[in-house]
């Protein structure tokens, strides 16, 4: 089949849309552990995503576009009065996504991901060739489908499945292994992968194969591979000042040592968004500028507006 001119400049542009073909940028882990509590963060720039984001999970920036992982909720969980076969709610109902957005905010391409009770995108990674997307029940200890999917052509590929609730992937290029994290990510876990990128262990105990987590002031909702086998995430926590108090949420990053399953840099991000939520309470990508960091944040549900600020950071 020969392509029009038309055709073919159309098809060079949606290469160019998700170049250049790069993972995060390793600097950026070596700058993250310049900064600190007193780390001043200058706004740049927001932007209004001009559709509905449902709830926002998961975050990569590559060339101009943002692709981001979202769980669309059209039934939500209900708690069970004690627990049933280790699971403390019901599954609900949703839908995940895979959203590509163009610069301005406009929605380029919609991915649907997951199988019925399996909806729940978490945090992405981005390789440099493909996205790395878990998709879990909406509950902790439960089970979920992981995807790779090429960002040029946005086909999904399921790689395995696992019976725990994955909330976020990293794909740690360096030693080839896959690295997710729990609910909560109170626990880790680590899946070698082989020439074609498949786990050699997706079959494993989750028993015996987590490890858990000795960090536990903040709760990862994004992570992404920052090169020297470890991954930096953010995320955060809420906490009481008193008992009848409203909750105080406190955002924070952390950059975690992936062979030795534990943090090495940990950062309060004291950040919020007119909402009253942490930056870091939804999706992130942080990458390097010729003077320090650009971080983009999403805090909000539904209506959700881009957030970019910038550091510097030798």
């Amino acid at each position: 089949m020969k392509l029009s001119v038309a055709g073919c400049v159309a098809a060079l542009a949606l290469v160019a849309s998700v170049a250049p073909a790069a993972a995060l940028d390793p600097s950026v882990g070596d700058r993250v552990t310049t900064l600190t509590r007193g780390t001043k963060w200058k706004p740049v720039r927001q932007t209004a995503i001009d559709f509905p984001t449902f709830h926002p999970q998961g975050m990569v920036k590559i060339g101009d576009d943002l692709f981001v992982s979202s769980v669309e909720i059209t039934k939500p969980t209900t708690r069970y009065d004690t627990p049933r076969d280790g699971l403390d709610r019901d599954a609900g109902e949703g839908q995940g996504h895979l959203f590509q957005i163009g610069p301005d905010g406009q929605l380029k391409n919609d991915l649907r991901l997951g199988e019925g009770s399996i909806y729940h995108p978490g945090g992405i990674d981005y390789d440099g060739r493909y996205l790395w997307v878990p998709v879990a029940e909406y509950r902790p200890n439960s089970r979920s489908i992981i995807y790779r999917v090429d960002p040029k052509t946005m086909q999904a590929e399921e790689m395995f499945r696992f019976a725990d609730h994955v909330g976020g992937l990293v794909h740690d290029t360096d030693a080839k292994t896959l690295h997710g994290v729990s609910w909560g990510s109170r626990r880790f876990y680590a899946w070698p992968l082989d020439e074609n990128e498949r786990p050699a262990n997706p079959d494993a105990d989750p028993s015996k194969l987590r490890v858990m987590n000795p960090s536990q002031y903040i709760d990862y909702q994004d992570c992404k591979y920052a090169g020297s086998s470890r991954m930096l995430c953010a995320g955060l926590n809420a906490y009481k000042t008193a008992p009848d108090a409203a909750p105080f949420r406190l955002g924070g990053m952390e950059l975690v040592d992936l062979k030795e399953s534990r943090p090495v840099w940990q950062v309060p991000v004291e950040l919020w968004a007119p909402s009253g939520l942490p930056m870091t309470q939804n999706p992130f990508f942080v990458e390097a500028t010729e003077k320090g960091l650009r971080a983009y944040f999403m805090p909000d549900d539904d209506r959700s507006t881009l957030f970019v600020f910038e550091t510097e950071a030798p």
